[in-house]
């Protein structure tokens, strides 16, 4: 009897139904944990293995104290990563004519320069019809240099019997990039420690990919040769909108130089939508836009992605710091239109703005033997301005 007493005052009590409740609550979690994880590691393993890839970066020079600089390059390109012209839907779509037309010229150029320090990052937009140094040519517009070493390395490798026109298309793809990058490099005195490259269809991909970029126009614009069609005042692009947001210079006072500030507000909108719209928690459109990624986008071998992607987040909200940089004035060289430049004086610009000056060698500014002068552009000041605010977007021309 008292046997049985004390062993049926050891037995224990079964748990309540709140410990239950909280055991399984903690269960789930950390099996969701588990799952949101791997998730992720999927996902970027699956990103990491089907974005294009380049090593044009190997061996080169990094920038100091935890800072990195990234350069953004748009392709004015109607062809695919193997060298295949666009579906014609798309280009339909894209409101950019035949694959033929825009060639290799790297229309879009921005060094993005992201402070170790955690400070705020700060954008340059270099006008497309910068009259530079090219290495291995000479002096010509700046978003040339792509175009010109790829052909070049294609020459070279079909002379040596090369026939395979994908291997072609990659090795003078290589040339290009590594042609684009030395000439930024040395125009701008500082390391490039990362870059991503996309093509026309690139913008039309992200924009569908994220539901669409926020963008604030100042006034109404209609531009038949871009496709623009815009009222004024804050709106949301949809992925052929934004192609032709950042492809107008028609019908704006400053052309080119205008729309420099076009692809600011559209990367800025897209960072904000990055993050608004929660991109990174939502599976769905994070596949999407990895999907996009692998389809337009090339970036250097090693980069982490991941690594990026998070801090990312950190650059929306206003956290870029946009310039555009001085062009001293127009000219006109072999027939074409050139932005004449200070060589030493966007080198100083740049040195001030991200850190310990550059090392450049004396040079006088650039300007082009025999060149006709041209009438002076807008007002270009490398101080960012400060437009109107369309509900957190910077409102532009």
């Amino acid at each position: 009897m008292s046997a049985h007493r004390r062993k049926t005052t050891t037995r224990r009590r079964p748990p309540s139904r709140r410990r239950r409740l909280v055991r399984t609550l903690l269960v789930t979690t950390c099996a969701l944990a588990v799952m949101a994880g791997g998730g992720a590691w999927y996902l970027y393993r699956d990103l990491a293995a089907g974005i294009g890839s380049s090593k044009v970066l190997e061996g080169a020079e990094k920038s100091k104290f935890g800072d990195t600089n990234i350069l953004l390059i748009g392709l004015d390109s109607r062809r695919d990563q193997n060298g295949e012209k666009l579906p014609e839907e798309v280009l339909d779509q894209l409101h950019a004519g035949s694959s033929d037309i825009g060639g290799y010229n790297a229309n879009t150029l921005i060094l993005l320069h992201v402070p170790g320090d955690g400070s705020r990052a700060k954008a340059f937009s270099v006008p497309r019809d910068d009259f530079v140094d090219i290495p291995g040519h000479g002096k010509d517009k700046i978003k040339k240099a792509y175009g010109l070493a790829k052909a070049r390395k294609e020459e070279q490798l079909a002379a040596a019997g090369l026939k395979d026109s994908r291997q072609l298309e990659r090795e003078g793809r290589e040339a290009g990039r590594a042609a684009q990058i030395a000439t930024v490099r040395a125009f701008l005195g500082v390391p490039v420690d990362h870059f991503a490259e996309l093509n026309l269809a690139g913008f039309y991909h992200l924009a569908d990919a994220l539901g669409g970029v926020p963008v604030c126009l100042n006034k109404a614009v209609k531009d038949k040769y871009s496709g623009a069609d815009f009222p004024a005042g804050p709106q949301t692009l949809d992925g052929r909108q934004s192609l032709a947001f950042v492809r107008q210079r028609h019908g704006l006072d400053g052309g080119d130089l205008d729309r420099t500030k076009r692809q600011q507000a559209f990367l800025a909108g897209a960072t904000k939508k990055l993050n608004s719209a929660g991109t990174f928690t939502d599976p769905v459109k994070l596949v999407k836009l990895i999907d996009a990624a692998k389809q337009d986008v090339v970036t250097d071998q090693g980069w982490d992605l991941l690594a990026f992607v998070k801090q990312a987040k950190s650059l929306s909200g206003g956290r870029v710091q946009f310039t555009t940089l001085p062009v001293e004035r127009f000219a006109r060289n072999l027939g074409e239109d050139i932005n004449v430049i200070d060589d030493m004086k966007i080198k100083r610009l740049i040195a001030e703005q991200i850190g310990p000056k550059a090392s450049a060698s004396p040079g006088a500014p650039g300007s082009a033997p025999g060149a006709r002068e041209a009438s002076p552009p807008p007002a270009s000041s490398p101080s960012p301005s400060t437009p109107k605010d369309g509900g957190g977007i910077p409102c532009v021309d």
